[in-house]
């Protein structure tokens, strides 16, 4: 993921409900993935929302959409730049989509 650059500039407003509908927005508009943990982050905010007044306003009426965005790739950025592979190995065992992931060497020093 260190590889691939952030965008630095803005394709258009993307107008969005949620945290995961922008970022699978995005992820289509520039044709790039995001991390692993920026999308768990992503979902964990949508579930935040969950019992506040603005629960059912779209999340482009409570943030602009330009902030919204610059917010996801500095999350981004961070994830990209300083995620360990053993951290994201040790969350992956636990997620039984990601376990094949997890080389067997790598599996034996986590769980050792």
């Amino acid at each position: 993921m260190k590889q691939i650059p952030i965008p630095t500039e803005r394709g258009s407003l993307v107008p969005c409900s949620s945290w995961t509908e922008l970022g699978r927005s995005l992820k289509v508009l520039y044709r790039q993935p995001l991390h692993y943990l920026t999308n768990i982050l992503l979902k964990k905010w949508d579930q935040e929302r969950i019992g506040t007044k603005d629960e059912d306003q779209p999340l482009d009426a409570i943030i602009h959409p330009a902030k919204a965005e610059a917010t996801i790739w500095l999350v981004e950025e961070v994830h990209r730049l300083t995620s360990s592979h053993h951290h994201l190995a040790q969350l992956w065992l636990l997620n039984p989509l990601y376990q094949a992931y997890v080389d067997s060497i790598l599996r034996l020093q986590i769980t050792t």
